[in-house]
């Protein structure tokens, strides 16, 4: 039944079904998306009181309700400067260090992280030895991503891709998934080193849209100025921990990059951990404030 399942996905039309579902997702209907959203929020273990609005009848749209945002002091930072706060709600799929270039995805399948910057090695080679962590977002998740540390943007590269999910079930059985699915991807320059945060798309996702002061709020389909496989310098603010890097209309994946010599993982974290935004996940090694 794996197998199926992934054999469909392939034959699927993902983007045309992805772009449908965004823009049902975006529609005001009233009182038919209230009661949308609550029915969504029978099947899946949403907590609406830790948002921003904490009333249905609050948002026009069900993509509004998707992107809610918290409210003050749902998710306080760690107390210590050099500590590293995680990015996303959800779920830890894989972490650790990248040993020779290469991550791991799902239990004995691997991807290189050139790969993950679709051919870039310029960007690959800030992260050799370093390490990562790769977060699933479920659907009920809180779907804005974080910065996990200070940091100035650097650099962007958008790479168009396919729209497979990124269930456990496809993580599993499709190897390179990460590095066949769109994904957008910035790295930011730290004091001692760098980091990425890379945010990959999936089936129904309608867009991945950064926050980035001066990126005009960036979504992850191609505009005229774009071109994909082009790493973009850029020059942005630096950006404080716990700021907002971006959003996802609809859920995926967070993968999470640091260099060699920046960052040790707390080592309570394992696969299968759930993870909150602001939560401690490990500390600037000695020097790296």
């Amino acid at each position: 039944m794996e197998a199926l399942f992934v054999t469909l996905q392939k034959i699927l039309p993902k983007r045309f079904l992805s772009d449908c579902v965004g823009a049902l997702t975006r529609i005001q209907a009233g009182a038919l998306t209230h009661t949308v959203i609550r029915a969504f929020m029978r099947f899946y273990p949403v907590e609406l009181r830790e948002a921003e609005h904490t009333v249905v009848t609050d948002y026009p749209s069900f993509n509004a309700f998707f992107t809610r945002a918290l409210g003050p002091g749902a998710r306080p930072q760690p107390e210590g400067a050099d500590e590293i706060a995680c990015s996303a709600d959800g779920v830890v799929s894989a972490l650790g260090r990248i040993e020779q270039d290469s991550l791991l995805q799902a239990k004995g399948v691997d991807y290189a992280t050139v790969d993950l910057f679709a051919g870039d090695s310029a960007l690959a080679d800030y992260f050799a030895e370093g390490s990562y962590q790769t977060i699933y977002l479920a659907p009920h998740n809180y779907h804005r991503v974080h910065m996990p540390l200070s940091g100035k943007a650097c650099a962007l590269r958008y790479i168009p891709g396919a729209l497979f999910s990124v269930n456990a079930v496809t993580t599993r059985r499709l190897p390179g998934l990460f590095c066949q699915n769109e994904r957008v991807a910035v790295v930011f320059q730290h004091q001692r080193g760098y980091f990425a945060l890379i945010m990959v798309g999936a089936m129904n996702v309608g867009s991945i849209q950064l926050t980035l002061p001066g990126e005009g709020g960036f979504r992850n389909r191609l505009q005229a100025s774009q071109q994909p496989l082009q790493t973009y310098p850029l020059d942005g603010p630096v950006l404080n921990r716990g700021d907002e890097f971006g959003r996802f209309n609809m859920g995926s994946t967070v993968i999470f990059l640091a260099s060699r010599d920046l960052l040790r993982l707390d080592e309570n974290l394992d696969h299968g951990s759930h993870v909150q935004v602001g939560m401690r996940i490990g500390k600037l090694i000695d020097g790296a404030t």
